[in-house]
């Protein structure tokens, strides 16, 4: 059996989720992390048991891995995939895969370029409702989706946003709410509904945080080319992180994500329930409980994948359409009007 040999780039909040996956993994070996604060890299280095960087490129040449996490702040994404990519190494980022519409395309082409995988981590669609609700649409049982709806609504201090160094910023996170809270949830709805996207018309504000520049609140409406409008609720100045929810009004039933628990009922009162099994435990530390369990089975998946020759989910090719959403609703509410898909930037083909 093949051993990959893998580093992890940023040893940040999200770094344990990696770490512990990797580690449990039979078929990869953590060999080196890396993170511009020393401290930090040497930490987690003496916990795993690993060589530790504070530059990337010498990590890569260094170690030659086959295989990097990139769990860094999201402008970082897009050069250190494509440095990674050039040198042939197979890629796990972080979501967003960018800020810009620009740079991701330019990471797609930069994987296929080279041959290699490049996922992109949307670990919930790895939950048990999402995978029931997925395969039930698959089977057309429900028929055609005829709308969509979805809401979230947590809660970001202020001292959320003071205590990083990027976050709250255009330059570095990109956005604020859409693009760092309730990204996972409408890349699940735009993952149901299947569909290319036709038009966005979006708002986004600031109005609960004098802190940050980004905004904390959106909502719009998302027009596909199946005739399906999904509508959309965000914002991240609740008391709590309330479950999130999705909504699919269906020919032949309703479906309902709460959280990671999905209930399908049908017109004819049949019934179809999962969630995550409460005998499922990952230890990753001192880390947000909803961030759940499934980068453990995402992570498991790929160096699955990568041993088999298949190719896993969330790659590059499958996610596109997700940071395409994200930026055009962006694009929508700078603008204050209705933005086409086809207005973003052009894929260089």
């Amino acid at each position: 059996m093949k051993k990959f040999k893998v580093g992890i780039i940023g040893c940040g909040h999200i770094f344990s989720m990696h770490a512990v996956s990797v580690a449990k993994q039979a078929n990869a070996s953590l060999a080196a992390v890396c993170d511009k604060k020393e401290h930090i890299a040497k930490a987690a280095a003496e916990k795993y048991k690993c060589n530790y960087y504070t530059d990337y490129k010498e990590m890569i040449t260094q170690e030659k891995p086959d295989v990097v996490h990139i769990c860094t702040p999201h402008y970082l994404h897009p050069e250190m995939v494509q440095y990674a990519a050039k040198q042939g190494i197979n890629i796990l980022t972080e979501k967003p895969m960018a800020i810009h519409i620009e740079d991701a395309y330019a990471m797609q082409k930069a994987a296929h370029d080279n041959n290699i995988i490049l996922q992109v981590s949307f670990q919930n669609r790895y939950n048990p409702g999402s995978i029931l609700i997925k395969n039930t649409l698959e089977t057309g049982e429900l028929g055609n989706i005829l709308s969509a709806r979805l809401l979230v609504t947590w809660d970001r201090s202020d001292a959320y946003y003071s205590e990083s160094d990027w976050k709250g910023t255009w330059e570095q996170e990109g956005g604020g709410v859409i693009i760092d809270q309730a990204i996972h949830t409408l890349d699940l709805m735009n993952w149901f509904i299947s569909s290319k996207i036709d038009y966005v018309e979006a708002a986004i504000n600031r109005r609960a945080h004098d802190f940050i520049k980004v905004e904390d609140c959106a909502e719009g409406v998302i027009g596909y080319t199946n005739g399906v409008k999904a509508s959309f609720y965000a914002m991240n100045y609740y008391s709590y992180d309330a479950p999130v929810e999705i909504e699919l009004h269906c020919e032949k039933g309703i479906v309902k994500l709460a959280g990671e628990r999905a209930v399908i009922t049908f017109y004819d009162n049949r019934q179809y329930i999962a969630d995550r099994n409460p005998n499922e435990t990952f230890d990753y530390g001192k880390v947000k409980q909803y961030w759940g369990v499934s980068h453990g089975k995402e992570i498991e998946d790929l160096y699955r994948c990568l041993e088999t020759g298949k190719i896993p989910r969330n790659t590059v090719d499958e996610v596109i359409s997700t940071q395409e959403l994200i930026c055009a609703i962006y694009k929508s509410g700078m603008l204050k009007r209705r933005v086409k898909l086809s207005e973003l930037t052009l894929r260089e083909e």
